[in-house]
């Protein structure tokens, strides 16, 4: 080999060595610099199946909101379709309400007059059957339309259904007994239309010897 190949090889592995400098040396020329910290960050932000992860994540607490939210306005229709329909039914069963607590007064009327007639043998024949005949067609009404009288004489006076309007000193019936009603109550379907006005029986104070 000849003096000036020898120089030669001699100067390229210099400058091979020279640029193969360690990781130390890099960080001693640049203060501060972390070259591990540097290359982490480097491979996180390049990541794409983390970022893909994140908004996968993201997306499926999106979803859960969504869902439940469907969920409670689902109930909430439900309850309302429910609550429509009781409205719908109660207006059924009850919008006659008004005209039908009129005509009690027109029943109470034909009752007192059918009851004051009998035994009057003046009273026409005719007469007598129209009334009753009116009497029956205003009760037929009445049952097409729920309409059912209350139960009271001989009753435990009950003051959801009966109105006291006098009581009684009796030993025929049982103290709180209904002895006599003086107006016929009413019921349509389950509601009370009218109470029936009723006497109440007591006891009897014993007499003083």
């Amino acid at each position: 080999m000849t003096e000036k190949k020898f120089i030669k090889i001699q100067s390229d592995s210099k400058e091979v060595k020279k640029n193969e400098r360690p990781a130390s040396a890099i960080e001693n020329e640049a203060p501060g610099l972390n070259v591990e910290a540097v290359a982490a960050e480097t491979e996180e932000a390049v990541d794409p199946v983390k970022d893909l992860e994140a908004k996968l994540q993201s997306k499926e607490a999106e979803v859960r909101e969504t869902y439940d939210r469907l969920l409670r306005v689902s109930a909430e229709f439900e309850n309302y379709k429910k609550r429509a329909a009781r409205e719908m039914e109660d207006f059924r069963k009850f919008s006659n309400q008004s005209l039908i607590k009129e005509l009690l007064s027109v029943v109470d009327n034909l009752e007192l007059a059918m009851n004051s007639t009998n035994g009057h043998k003046s009273i026409e024949k005719g007469l007598l059957e129209g009334l009753a005949m009116t009497h029956r067609e205003i009760l037929k009404v009445f049952e097409k339309f729920k309409v059912t009288p209350i139960s009271a004489t001989g009753q435990t006076f009950d003051p959801a259904y009966h109105e006291a309007v006098m009581q009684e000193e009796t030993d025929e019936f049982a103290e709180n007994t209904v002895t006599n009603e003086l107006q016929k109550g009413y019921l349509i379907h389950d509601r009370l239309l009218r109470p029936a006005m009723v006497v109440v029986a007591k006891s009897k104070k014993p007499k003083d010897i």
